[in-house]
């Protein structure tokens, strides 16, 4: 699979992770801020959360790394977790901040 390809099918994977505060899922929240595939199909994803306290985010992280592995040609995950920038309401996607009522 090219990388184009990989890259939808893991932003799929990736919109059926929920924030379990928001209704949201935590790729229309504007939580990932970056996908990248080698190559080899090695994955990093740079992502944050809604709060640095967020008292799931060990969850959150595991459920991320699962579902990417799940992905065909995913060799291996990387997780990185940032709060540079923080996250606020303007990174989600217009049908989030719709499905929120923040519209």
């Amino acid at each position: 699979m090219d990388k184009i390809n990989m890259e939808i099918k893991i932003i799929e994977a990736l919109q059926t992770v929920y924030d379990p505060e928001l209704p949201a899922n935590i790729y229309d929240l504007g939580l990932v801020y970056s996908i990248d595939i080698s190559d080899t199909g090695y994955v990093n994803i740079k992502m944050t959360l809604t709060a640095p306290g967020c008292p799931v985010a060990g969850e959150i992280i595991m459920d991320v790394d699962s579902k990417v592995r799940n992905v065909e040609g995913v060799s291996d995950v990387n997780v990185m977790l940032t709060f540079d920038p923080p996250w606020n309401r303007d990174m989600m996607t217009e049908e989030a901040k719709l499905e929120l009522g923040f519209l």
